[in-house]
């Protein structure tokens, strides 16, 4: 499963195999959009442990709804995964190694940022 951190102004900031070596130092996380899959003690005491000082919203769809719903943020988050997964070698998980696979989320993010870099008129 991949994770990662994305700020709302469209490139991947970091990438992350696991929370376990988290440091305190990174004091410029305020807010924390996760997935209604998150929801629960396992996650929160998690987080809590990792990032005690970031805010956590969990974005969950509403039981009345029906059909097909924007959620608020997510649609952020799934833009992103289809943009890298324009990216051959990130269409599917083929490497074997979680460092591979980040090592080539963090090409395929390089590429997006080089892109808005150099098209900008």
């Amino acid at each position: 499963m991949r994770s990662f951190i994305r700020p709302t102004f469209r490139i991947v900031m970091a990438a992350l195999s696991s929370c376990a070596r988290c440091s305190g130092s990174s004091h410029f996380l305020q807010k924390l959009f996760a997935d209604g899959g998150y929801q629960g003690p396992q996650f929160h005491d998690a987080q809590k442990k990792a990032l005690p000082f970031v805010d956590t919203e969990i974005v969950k769809r509403s039981d009345a709804a029906k059909g097909f719903e924007i959620l608020p943020r997510r649609w952020i988050v799934e833009r992103t995964f289809a943009w890298l997964g324009r990216c051959r070698r990130l269409a599917k998980d083929f490497e074997n190694l979680n460092r591979k696979a980040l090592a080539f989320l963090n090409l395929a993010s390089i590429r997006l940022m080089l892109r808005r870099l150099c098209n900008q008129a």
